[in-house]
């Protein structure tokens, strides 16, 4: 732990709708993978925490599931991460898709940040796929409709003046000592990674319905002779034919999710994996309160201490 009179350290938490780019910029700002990337909406469904730390300050980062209209117990469990972390950070950081027309839920979103005393950073992302005119459009459609404490155009996913974010979020947070070791990223648990980089690859591979319906969760890590690291997961699905799509013909789909995940797990963490995976039904898990706790779903995060 440090702590001079001028080092700040404090929480940002990255909002916005479904497929703004939230994960993408908090895996930019990191400058490491920690939370999985999709095309497709509501890839994030629990709060990932991301640390960024220099010379000056620590910002501890949580990015949260898009805000969306909910059409389950999961969707709500999903707004529900999302609003709460709204009430407990030092800054709020507004991420918007800018090559998308803002529409109704960006309404939604900005109606609820009035009622915030906590500033809020609006980030314009995607700007590498819109002109400046429509740049400005967008500009004007938020200027319209609140004030927000400061505005940065971005690309997260080539990286264009996302070094201009962590000063604007540093100085709206309080003086304080670093709350995790300056080379750690996460505080997720490997097994949480594991099954997260399981179900990243699942939603490159699958499509419609499926890669919403899946849930994936780590039973174990046991470490085998010869430095192999033995890891059984379950992968969850709600119907049988969602079953039967992820196992494939003659398990040829389950095998390739499998090799793409075992090679980025192997590469972040350094060892050599036999993954094990299984495909079980748990018929409308997101819509059961009690399938969702058994899954892993809590809402609320405690600020470390």
């Amino acid at each position: 732990m440090s702590e001079t009179p001028f080092y700040r350290s404090g929480f940002a938490g990255l909002i916005g709708r479904p497929n703004a780019g939230k994960s993408t910029l908090l895996n930019t700002l990191i400058g490491r993978k920690v939370a999985i990337i999709s095309d497709k909406p509501q890839t994030t469904r629990n709060k990932i925490l991301g640390v960024y730390t220099d010379e000056k300050a620590q910002i501890i980062f949580l990015d949260t599931p898009g805000i969306h209209k909910p059409r389950h117990r999961l969707g709500e469990y999903m707004v529900q991460v999302a609003q709460h972390t709204l009430k407990e950070v030092d800054v709020v950081v507004y991420v918007v898709d800018a090559a998308v027309e803002p529409g109704a839920g960006e309404e939604y979103i900005v109606n609820s940040l009035k009622d915030i005393p906590t500033p809020v950073i609006l980030v314009l992302n995607k700007i590498d796929l819109i002109s400046e005119e429509q740049l400005l459009k967008v500009r004007e459609f938020f200027q319209n409709r609140f004030e927000p404490a400061a505005t940065v155009a971005i690309s997260a996913l080539q990286g264009t003046n996302v070094d201009k974010l962590p000063p604007l979020i540093i100085q709206y947070l309080p003086p304080g000592p670093q709350y995790y070791p300056p080379d750690q990223v996460t505080d997720q648990p490997a097994r949480f990674i594991i099954a997260e980089l399981i179900r990243e690859k699942i939603l490159l591979l699958t499509e419609e319905e499926v890669p919403h319906s899946v849930a994936v969760v780590v039973e174990d890590m046991l470490e085998r002779p010869g430095g192999l690291l033995y890891v059984p997961a379950i992968i969850y699905v709600e119907r049988d034919s969602q079953k039967g799509i992820l196992i494939g013909k003659e398990g040829r789909m389950l095998k390739e999710i499998g090799t793409l995940a075992r090679q980025e797990i192997e590469a972040l963490l350094g060892n050599r994996i036999y993954l094990d995976l299984r495909v079980k039904v748990k018929k409308d898990w997101r819509r059961q309160e009690g399938a969702l706790r058994q899954l892993g779903y809590e809402v609320g995060r405690r600020r470390p201490v």
